[in-house]
């Protein structure tokens, strides 16, 4: 799995890229080498709460997935679109297998 991470406008903690990381193992398993991985996160509105957008792109399974979630952390939106993008993959596969 390729991935590539941009944080804009921030510096990205070792302790955001370890539980990204960590939640992208669980696709490893369904996903091969040529899946490609694309996270954005940035600060939205600095002077307000649920401020921080995520970004998720996977190519993969011959498709794209995408899904943007705003939160309160980093951590949260990430675990949000990478569930996002986990049910169109699931979605994906039970229309592709009912065919």
């Amino acid at each position: 799995m390729n991935t590539r991470i941009q944080a804009v406008n921030f510096e990205m903690a070792n302790k955001l890229e370890q539980h990204i990381e960590k939640k992208l193992k669980k696709f490893e398993k369904s996903l091969d080498d040529s899946t490609l991985v694309e996270i954005k996160m940035k600060v939205v509105k600095p002077e307000t709460n649920m401020n921080k957008e995520t970004q998720v792109k996977f190519v993969a399974l011959g498709s794209e997935f995408f899904a943007s979630k705003t939160a309160d952390t980093f951590e949260e939106g990430i675990d949000d679109t990478l569930d996002a993008v986990a049910r169109q993959m699931e979605k994906f596969k039970e229309k592709r297998a009912g065919k």
